[in-house]
């Protein structure tokens, strides 16, 4: 049962706070979407893209996961991320409805037989945040402040992606997701596209796996120059906890002190307009005597 549990807390864990893909639907060029929709925003990404590009005001409903801006405090609530109440989200009245995913599909289809815009976007890669920008302002009616950060996030990445070229030698980095059991991102996952826009290299790459599983065994293997936890502990500090861990003692990383914890997993793990600042956080870590890219 416990260890039940403890996977359903690591899925839902994920769910919350990473995207599972990339898929955009055709935009239906419709007079609503022309004249500034009535917006329920169903993820917490898509919110903050929503008040980044000027459309805040337009946004009638978001999930209980939306946290950011302050501002989406004051939009009312209609259920939890991927599981909408549907009778909440009716009785809003909305013209257009955006999703990433939903716990239940069936939900989505109820909500374009009642005549409601559904549009579905989400990012698996740094590299589609643009492309989602550039969408939600079409949909929105802001295309001019969407383009304009679109832009300026390709430009962040563009210059992230420099700078880790530049590197003569890249530092290898553990992502410790979840510790009961342990938890890292794999090739293809969000999580190690951020690390390497950082300039490091994560030793789940060898995985073809978004998020998986791992032993001790592999992580001390592996012998990460880095370590970089996403989870709060529950007495001691995450960091403590794995400088303290019997026979980690022989992992550069811990040998080093290079053990990180505190990450503000909403800007680090959630794509999003302030997926550049992530970015920094995480270059920060791994190269503390460079010079951060601008």
């Amino acid at each position: 049962m416990q260890n039940i549990l403890r996977c359903k807390s690591i899925a839902l864990f994920l769910l919350l706070l990473l995207a599972s893909g990339c898929t955009q639907q055709p935009i239906r060029d419709t007079k609503k979407a022309k004249a500034q929709p009535r917006i329920v925003s169903l993820a917490p990404s898509l919110t903050e893209m929503i008040f980044a590009i000027g459309a805040g005001d337009q946004l009638v409903g978001r999930t209980s996961a939306c946290d950011w801006p302050a501002a989406a405090a004051r939009v009312p609530v209609i259920g939890s991320f991927g599981q909408p109440s549907l009778e909440l989200l009716t009785s809003l009245h909305p013209d257009l409805v955006i999703d990433v995913d939903l716990a239940d599909e069936e939900i989505g289809k109820k909500i374009s037989a009642l005549g409601i815009q559904r549009e579905t976007v989400s990012c698996k890669s740094p590299d589609d945040i643009p492309a989602v920008l550039k969408k939600l302002g079409k949909l929105t009616g802001h295309t001019r402040e969407a383009d304009s950060l679109a832009l300026s996030i390709s430009n962040g990445l563009a210059t992230f992606k420099q700078k880790a070229l530049e590197l003569k030698k890249k530092k290898t980095v553990y992502l410790e997701i979840w510790n009961d059991p342990f938890w890292t991102g794999g090739k293809g996952s969000y999580t190690s596209a951020l690390i390497s826009y950082a300039g490091g290299q994560n030793i789940g790459d060898v995985v073809q796996k978004d998020y998986f599983e791992i032993s001790q065994e592999w992580v001390i293997k592996k012998n990460p120059d880095i370590i970089a936890c996403m989870y709060m502990a529950k007495e001691s500090t995450a960091a403590d906890n794995v400088l303290n861990r019997p026979g980690w003692d022989s992992i550069t990383a811990v040998k080093s002190h290079h053990v990180y914890d505190r990450f503000d997993n909403n800007l680090f793990l959630r794509p999003g307009p302030r997926v550049l600042e992530g970015i920094d956080q995480l270059y920060r870590k791994i190269y503390p005597d460079e010079k951060p890219a601008p």
